[in-house]
């Protein structure tokens, strides 16, 4: 049974819904453990008491270097030192990357760390990375990203030889700024299944199995869709409530809008894997709800049963084959 330690201090909703979202995710087969202020209301769960916060404006590696003994800190040492199987925070995203290294620090080979999430595309879910843990990257960095995407998606999502697109402003070779173009040329270059670039308008509709770009661009593209996703969503429900005759189409197409709103609702997801690391952490968004909490806890016992990280260094070419420069 995979314990979860959950960072009950992140994120923008405050510790009760992040509390309440552990709970709904409690079963047989996974503990969620609390790692948070004295006082919380744990709803019973167990609670390991933790010393200070971690803030959203925080600086990523200061804050975590001052606060060692902070809910996010404390829950990703818990898995660095055996006591929980996993990590989960909706906190500052720069300091589980920074408590990650710190912590749990790199797999072998590994030059980055990177956050992968799964995409909801047409057909079947797409894996992005980066989505935010490198704003700057260079061109062996990507590489090594589609290489843990491939890994991921072929050993975990089941793909076998998984088809890598790097997302760019164009289809054509050489379309993109020095960065996607070097990239390119590194990726058409190696082993892995690389079909070209591919451009944002595709992501939904399932440019790749796994699409890769640097973390800046990773997030930007991420926060756009879930923005359209939701605006979409809203539009369609209000434009259904706001006549009679909406209403009355609204009953009949009921149980096709909730099976789309649940393929396409970011909270159906969660939370993202931060890939690279000698111990597996998620990283959910800064204003999960409950849902999605409780969503990301079980992407993080998913991952315990599927060996990720594991099968990751097993996966990955030794340090010798992949050294470059940090």
């Amino acid at each position: 049974m995979p314990v979860i330690a959950v960072d009950a201090m992140g994120g923008d909703r405050g510790p009760d819904e992040v509390v309440a979202g552990a709970v709904a995710a409690r079963s047989d087969t996974l503990t969620p453990v609390l790692y948070g202020s004295a006082g919380i209301d744990a709803a019973g769960l167990e609670l390991v008491e933790t010393v200070g916060v971690i803030e959203m404006s925080d600086k990523p590696a200061e804050a975590v270097r001052a606060k060692p003994d902070s809910s996010l800190v404390a829950a990703v040492r818990a898995v660095a030192e055996g006591r929980a199987d996993a990590v989960v925070s909706a906190g500052n995203t720069g300091a589980v990357l920074a408590a990650g290294l710190l912590e749990l620090r790199r797999l072998p080979g590994v030059i980055r760390p990177a956050i992968a999430i799964p995409v909801p595309s047409e057909r079947g879910p797409s894996v992005l990375l980066d989505a935010g843990a490198n704003a700057d990257a260079r061109p062996e960095h990507l590489l090594q990203f589609a290489t843990m995407g491939s890994v991921f998606a072929e050993e975990i999502l089941g793909i076998e030889n998984p088809e890598v697109r790097l997302l760019s402003i164009g289809e054509e070779p050489e379309k993109g700024n020095q960065l996607t173009l070097e990239a390119h040329e590194l990726l058409a270059a190696s082993d892995l299944n690389f079909a070209g670039n591919t451009e944002g308008r595709d992501l939904l509709s399932g440019a790749a199995d796994v699409v890769v770009t640097d973390g800046f661009t990773g997030n930007v593209a991420l926060k756009l869709l879930e923005g359209a996703i939701r605006s979409l969503l809203e539009a369609l429900r209000a434009e259904i409530e706001s006549t009679p005759r909406g209403k009355l189409g609204g009953l009949l197409i009921r149980p096709a809008a909730r099976r789309l709103r649940d393929r396409l609702d970011p909270d159906t997801y969660g939370g993202a894997y931060l890939l690279g690391l000698r111990g597996l952490a998620v990283i959910a968004h800064g204003n999960s709800s409950q849902k999605a909490i409780a969503n990301a806890v079980r992407l993080a016992a998913r991952g315990v049963e599927h060996d990720v990280v594991e099968r990751l260094a097993a996966r990955l070419p030794s340090p010798a084959a992949s050294r470059a420069p940090g």
